[in-house]
């Protein structure tokens, strides 16, 4: 289909349009992402220009090649010159929300990327991780044991700095108390979690639907910030994320991360990502108030929001955790910051808490963002997830020579013996 996962018509798609999905500065903004385009058979990276999406592949073949460019704002200014073949904005979106084959659709707006994750980066989400081991994945039991944990914890660890003198101190106090969890250690210790939320080339974006596996009985949204960061390690823009986590699954067993994180559209990301540049910039970007909305069958509605400011490390810790003398990254990686967004009400019985239900549409939102929306789906039922590396290599090679002024290795240490 449209190199990204498609399914039978199960839940209708919400209808997206610009007004819904772009940021409300977006006049302002420099947005890229990229759309499954027919004619060619292939993915294009794309700028948004107005109300037309400008074909960036004469520029840059991959997302990946395009924020490899020193000057990036100033290569996007020139690309919306000439003669480049463009695709009208509201047309995509709609075509997407449709599923249509026909038409050209919007793809997760990176490639070549690694997509890593931190977890654990929030006092409040870590405390939900720590009763999901103490409950074992069994939701039942979390209201209880959440009283127990918080108790022990003193109520409140916001504003403990992790790895501090003082987060040593309440380590100290935890074990004693037997409350000690491998979650309190990357959520306080020096060293943070850094994982593989999905292959290349898997994520999906704004208009998909997102995949929930029948073995779970427990699971939720997760909204995040994610960092766009360049073979270099420097931050080059962000955009939103859906961190689709199993709560259940990871509760049996922290070793189960990779079954709880990485299923067929378990990551979501889009709608485009926001190119820093004077009117956004990583200092904006630490600041960022991200809302989430899940709409479910019988009006439900849930609403929960994930404060950036609140993360316990920097940005700057988090990049340093993935990237570095111990790890590169040739072409780049996406990393997904964690959220403050833990549900805990009821959504059926009482005491059972949250979890999601087949049909369940999720927004994702930020004002200088846009609009991450996607409705869920069993997984079983999404077609396979078909179009990987070798395919794009095919497409890449097929319809154009290396664009001129980026170059893949120039970045790279010497002696590398990666291909």
């Amino acid at each position: 289909m449209s190199g990204q996962h498609s399914t039978p018509q199960i839940t209708p798609l919400p209808r997206l349009d610009p007004a819904s999905v772009l940021p409300e500065d977006h006049e302002r903004a420099l947005l890229v992402g990229r759309v499954w385009d027919p004619e060619t058979a292939g993915p294009r990276p794309v700028l948004v220009a107005g109300n037309r999406l400008v074909d960036l592949f004469p520029v840059a073949r991959t997302m990946s090649e395009l924020l490899e460019s020193a000057d990036l704002p100033a290569v996007l200014e020139a690309a919306t010159g000439g003669d480049a073949r463009t695709w009208d904005l509201a047309e995509v979106l709609a075509a997407t929300a449709d599923g249509s084959d026909a038409a050209a659709t919007l793809l997760a707006p990176v490639d070549l990327q690694a997509v890593k994750a931190c977890g654990v980066t929030f006092v409040d989400s870590m405390i939900e991780r720590v009763i999901e081991e103490r409950c074992g994945g069994d939701f039942a039991q979390a209201q209880q044991i959440r009283s127990q944990v918080l108790e022990a914890l003193g109520g409140n660890l916001a504003g403990l700095r992790p790895g501090s003198a003082e987060a040593a101190r309440v380590k100290e106090v935890l074990i004693r108390e037997g409350f000690w969890s491998q979650y309190l250690e990357v959520g306080i210790g020096p060293d943070p979690e850094v994982f593989t939320k999905a292959p290349v080339l898997s994520a999906v974006g704004c208009g998909a639907r997102i995949g929930i596996p029948s073995f779970s009985s427990w699971n939720n949204p997760e909204p995040e910030l994610v960092l766009v960061v360049d073979s270099r390690g420097t931050v080059r823009g962000c955009t939103l994320g859906n961190d689709v986590n199993l709560r259940d699954v990871e509760g049996r067993s922290a070793l189960l991360l990779g079954m709880a994180k990485d299923n067929n559209a378990s990551a979501a990301i889009g709608p485009f990502v926001r190119v820093f540049d004077e009117a956004y910039t990583l200092e904006d970007a630490r600041t960022e108030t991200i809302e989430l909305t899940v709409r479910g069958a019988g009006g439900y509605v849930l609403h929960g929001t994930n404060n950036v400011s609140r993360l316990s490390r920097p940005f700057e810790e988090l990049v340093g955790a993935a990237h570095g003398a111990h790890h590169q990254y040739p072409d780049g990686f996406v990393l997904f910051t964690g959220t403050l967004f833990a549900p805990t009400e009821d959504r059926d019985e009482p005491g059972k808490g949250f979890t999601h239900q087949h049909g369940d549409v999720v927004e994702i939102s930020s004002p200088r963002l846009g609009t991450l929306i996607n409705v869920v789906t069993p997984t079983e039922e999404l077609q396979p997830w078909t179009y990987g590396i070798g395919r794009l290599v095919h497409y890449v090679s097929t319809h154009g020579s290396r664009p001129e002024g980026v170059d893949r290795q120039e970045h790279l240490p010497e002696g590398n013996s990666h291909p």
